[in-house]
């Protein structure tokens, strides 16, 4: 106990001689504004954790440098964000895993079906060297990773039926995030795998064009799903991270000082809405089922995870050394 408090301890006093370093470094910068994007509305994890970034960078520049907020995919979904910082029309973002893997392939490592036992364990090796290494792959597509948020771990919701095994999936048209992890782990399911970005998707589950989705309780919660879906699974499948990233043009553009508030700023953002999400989920969950939602907490998980033994003989190579790297981690 000791030994946690003495560390807490220096922690702090070390933010705080940095907050104060950092504050002096910027009497002569030029105000800068940066424009933080994502897709989500304002009661959702990716909010919570864009919000504390914005009060940290703030603080810890003494207004010189401020965040502007773009909740609600209001400059378009996150491949277009994506492709908006490359080229420096968006500056930065809270981007879902699933869609930067798009970029540098290697991200979708961490979606790999049931690779994750526990958040804290997804927490280790995200903040740890082989996170750490994957955020930097980042700058060989013109984007900056800057910490890792979370989407979190991802359940199944449907408008038809309840769902226990692999079997209950069969035929249901699931939306997906349009990145082929995900695609093929729901066609080993055997469910109708249908790729499509998020504001898509929403209309589709009110017009019945799809049957279904899959995504962490704060998001089914925040979007009030339970009104098109009458079914959740608690499958968590997978772990998906989100990404504070930012365009290389807008990163180049700032000092040294101005990057190391702007780093040391989304981690701490990132690890704040870990908390959050980890203390509404159970409040989420009571919410739901109170509003009819028929929630499923005990599937059989040993199925699900035999009927995706596929995806890692199809996908497992290709991460290169990163998926045994990441599986010799948590043991």
């Amino acid at each position: 106990m000791k030994k946690i408090t003495l560390n807490t301890l220096t922690l702090g006093i070390s933010l705080a001689l940095a907050s104060t370093v950092f504050a002096s470094d910027f009497t002569d910068m030029d105000p800068v504004t940066l424009r933080l994007a994502h897709v989500v509305n304002e009661q959702d994890g990716f909010h919570i954790a864009a919000v504390k970034f914005q009060d940290l960078v703030a603080e810890r520049t003494e207004g010189v440098v401020s965040i502007e907020l773009y909740p609600n995919a209001s400059l378009g979904d996150e491949r277009t964000l994506l492709e908006g910082m490359q080229i420096g029309t968006v500056d930065m973002g809270v981007i879902t895993n699933g869609p930067v893997a798009n970029f540098v392939e290697e991200m979708a490592v961490f979606e790999l079906p049931f690779l994750f036992p526990s958040p804290q364990a997804a927490y280790a090796v995200l903040d740890g060297p082989i996170g750490q290494e994957l955020l930097d792959k980042l700058s060989e597509v013109n984007l900056k990773g800057l910490a890792y948020a979370e989407r979190g771990f991802r359940n199944l919701t449907n408008s038809e039926r309840p769902v226990n095994t692999p079997e209950d999936l069969d035929g249901l048209r699931i939306r997906v995030m349009e990145n082929p992890v995900y695609v093929d782990t729901f066609r080993a399911l055997g469910a109708n795998a249908i790729p499509m970005a998020w504001t898509e998707a929403l209309t589709a589950m009110q017009q019945g064009t799809i049957d279904g989705q899959e995504n962490p309780v704060n998001v089914v919660h925040s979007f009030k799903l339970n009104e098109t879906q009458n079914y959740m699974t608690l499958s968590r499948h997978t772990y998906a991270p989100a990404i504070f990233v930012m365009g290389m043009p807008a990163w180049n553009k700032l000092p040294e000082a101005a990057q190391e508030v702007l780093q040391q700023a989304a981690q701490e953002a990132a690890e704040h809405e870990r908390q959050v999400n980890a203390e509404m989920e159970s409040k989420q969950l009571a919410e739901l089922r109170a509003a009819g939602m028929q929630i499923n907490d005990d599937p059989n998980m040993e199925a699900f995870q035999s009927a995706v033994e596929p995806v890692y003989e199809q996908y497992g190579k290709q991460f290169g050394d990163y998926l045994p790297r990441i599986q010799e981690a948590l043991k």
